[in-house]
């Protein structure tokens, strides 16, 4: 899109009225912003083992080779690190993403990204993006929920947060929890890949409608009988307009009007109640969009601290102090029309209008900035202009629950009608039929968090609803329409007792140690007889996720995903029982129940022979490894190859890989983008391409199917 088509005069005019920065200048300033493109940004993923080793490659190999390149004769920048992003761990780079991909200066360092995310190591992800979770501060003993997680980037910053006693070879197994959640069936499988790139036996994830998120029940000791999960943190990342996107969302600028904010303020308004009913005292919600409409952001959070004033913002300005933000609005105005030509500064004026009774009743009082506006501390949120750090627009807003006592009654009246002037393909059938928000005003009691908690599950309505503002209702091939509501048809989860039988065997096999906790294990199927002895994977919980699983209604909780995979069963050829083997993404949770005298030591030389084939025969291998494999039974192993430095190759901390013995030959158990992203950052070439180039040469499949896999080797992870 050229930049003479990036213009709206609704947009413009929209926002000149609301006054949301101090002068003229300075919003021509922020068009021009959003007229340029956006950097491309990406952070390590801070809890992984090798964040050290890829800030230090960016730093010392990939900064230098993109100090002196020219695009169109402009000198390009290398990629710098965030100055408000925690130990240096995100960057950002000003090019656009089409020339990363296509310059041959560029291509070694695109492929560097391309693999190091697709294994979990990098995540692409836009920079304001990245706040939310910083605020949010999660320990790793917080029950954590992520209401609208998809896709996933913020769901992963959670994580690498509870994860943060994680070593340098091992995956803790915290004793919190992160529900992420999101409204479509569809969105949670890309949410589950990409929070599977951090394997966690304390993550769970749930496909509901986040403004009525049901009730989970757990054991509460300290009353001797069932109580209700309380969160010590929650992310509100809430569908939003968007506008704050323009910079990578072209088609924005021609479509946007006022009423695609107006028309979401009562869903956001539903989901961040609902945040408030669920939080631990003492506890802390962070609200955030991508929009910077007042009506989604400021009139949400008034209107939300209004109905419960146990709550209140949270001055976190010297949080991230380099961090570029303008305080929350105090005033700001409606328009009531598509055209952003007919304001109303009050709701007042508007129901004393000549406007028709139906266009009335589409707005509620809660879209105005309250009478005591000026005791909410609003000032305390955060907006985020893209031309202050060269980012997108944001708004953010860090909520605690301080006072213990319940809100006060208030006597009831009949609800406003709820503003519902979405596009159509912005809606979903349960936000068109959902109650109203009412007024502060209108509610008879803002129910305490006891109360609310209280709340039995029936009486939540059915699971539906958006996740963001261009979703429309997906059927998935696992919800079946009864007429009555999609019926979910995901496998439930379910336990096994310590002592089953293929799940001792399977550890003897391994050479587990008795501190394993076998009684967290659970398999993804209603286990009976006839399934008892074919279980071809297990899983592993933390006991949190265990107690919530075993005392909840999969169905109702509509459970897509729980815990970590570590053991699969694995095929082993003709003539050869079948036996389990140790996941690469399961392996960091095993490890320290592994003997340590069944850990073999391997070198550079090992590594660089098992990157530089798929199926290396034990005879290529240098002798003192070839040694221990002798030495070692047929089927799944686990090789650490210590630091080391040889050849121009680095290996800086302790390296633990799985691997598959057969007869002749062995197998590194990891997929091949991980084989990849391995081969680049350590030897700097990439083994596999050569090894694929080299069997298209000798006319053998370069990518062998299950099918197609000689009987005496393995698949890898893939």
């Amino acid at each position: 899109m050229e930049k003479s088509d990036m213009t709206n005069e609704r947009f413009i005019r929209y926002y000149q009225k609301q006054g949301i920065l101090p002068d003229a200048g300075e919003f021509e300033e922020m068009l021009d912003a959003f007229r340029r493109h956006l950097p491309t940004t990406f952070r390590v993923a801070g809890s992984r083992q090798t964040v050290h080793t890829l800030n230090k490659t960016i730093t010392d190999v990939h900064v230098p080779s993109l100090s002196d390149v020219t695009f169109e004769g402009e000198k390009i920048p290398p990629p710098v690190q965030i100055p408000w992003y925690p130990e240096g761990y995100a960057w950002q780079f000003n090019v656009p993403k089409k020339v990363l991909r296509k310059q041959p200066e560029f291509k070694k360092f695109h492929s560097f990204l391309v693999f190091e995310t697709e294994v979990g190591n990098i995540s692409r992800q836009e920079s304001v993006s990245m706040v939310p979770p910083l605020f949010l501060d999660v320990q790793p003993h917080h029950k954590v929920m992520d209401m609208c997680a998809a896709p996933g980037s913020k769901t992963a910053q959670l994580l690498e947060a509870l994860h943060s006693a994680d070593t340098a070879t091992s995956t803790s197994i915290p004793s919190g929890l992160l529900i992420a959640n999101d409204s479509d069936h569809k969105r949670t499988h890309l949410l589950i890949h990409q929070s599977a790139r951090l394997p966690s036996p304390a993550l769970m994830v749930t496909n509901l409608d986040a403004s009525s998120y049901p009730l989970i029940k757990v054991p509460n000791p300290a009353i001797g009988k069932m109580g209700s999960l309380a969160f010590d943190r929650i992310l509100c990342d809430v569908p939003c307009s968007g506008d704050g996107t323009m910079r990578k969302n072209m088609g924005i600028w021609k479509s946007w009007q006022p009423m695609d904010g107006n028309g979401l303020h009562s869903l956001q308004l539903r989901i961040l109640q609902r945040a408030m009913r669920m939080l631990e005292k003492n506890g802390r919600i962070v609200y955030s969009t991508c929009s910077l409409n007042p009506v989604e952001n400021e009139a949400v959070i008034a209107a939300a601290l209004n109905l419960y004033p146990d709550f209140e913002l949270v001055d976190v300005s010297n949080t991230l102090p380099m961090l570029k933000r303008m305080p929350g609005l105090s005033k700001w105005t409606m328009s009531v029309d598509r055209t952003a030509t007919q304001f109303f500064e009050t709701h007042e004026e508007l129901m004393a209008s000549s406007l028709d009774q139906n266009t009335k009743n589409r707005f509620l009082k809660t879209q105005w900035a309250p009478e005591n506006i000026g005791d909410l501390n609003i000032e305390r949120c955060m907006r985020i202009y893209p031309h202050l750090q060269d980012t997108g627009g944001f708004f953010v807003a860090v909520l605690e629950r301080k006072k213990k006592e319940p809100a006060p009654s208030r006597k009831r009246t009949n609800p406003e009608a709820e503003a519902e002037e979405v596009p159509e393909a912005k809606r979903t059938k349960v936000d068109a039929a959902a109650p109203a928000v009412p007024a502060p005003e209108a509610i008879s009691t803002a129910p305490s968090i006891e109360s609310a908690m209280d709340t039995t599950e029936d009486s939540v309505h059915s699971p539906a609803g958006p996740s963001t503002p261009k979703d429309v209702p997906v059927t998935s091939a696992n919800d079946k329409d009864t007429g009555k509501g999609k019926e979910f048809r995901e496998d439930p989860y379910t336990y096994l007792p310590d002592n089953h039988p293929l799940l001792k065997t399977c550890l003897e096999r391994l050479q587990i140690i008795p501190s394993f906790p076998s009684q967290n294990v659970l398999v993804r199927n209603t286990l009976t007889d006839s399934t008892s002895n074919s279980i071809r994977s297990f899983y592993i919980s933390n006991d949190l996720v265990k107690a919530v699983i075993t005392n909840n209604d999969y169905q109702k909780l509509r459970l897509t995903a729980a815990g970590t995979k570590v053991f699969t069963k694995q095929e082993a050829g003709k003539g050869l029982e079948a036996q389990y083997r140790v996941l690469g993404e399961g392996l960091p949770v095993v490890l320290p129940f592994v003997k340590p005298d069944a850990v073999l030591k391997g070198s550079l030389a090992t590594l660089k022979t098992f990157l530089e084939s798929y199926y290396p025969l034990v005879r290529t291998f240098e002798e003192e490894f070839r040694i221990q494999i002798d030495e070692s039974s047929t089927g799944s192993l686990i090789v650490r190859f210590p630091p080391e430095e040889k050849g121009g190759a680095t290996l800086t901390h302790d390296l633990y890989l799985p691997i598959w013995k057969s007869n002749v030959s062995l197998s590194l158990m990891i997929d091949k983008k991980a084989k990849s992203a391995l081969s680049l950052r350590l030897f700097h070439e990439d083994f596999l391409l050569k090894a694929t180039n080299k069997k298209r040469t000798d006319n053998v499949p370069a990518e062998p199917t299950e099918s197609e896999t000689p009987p005496i080797v393995a698949e890898a992870d893939g």
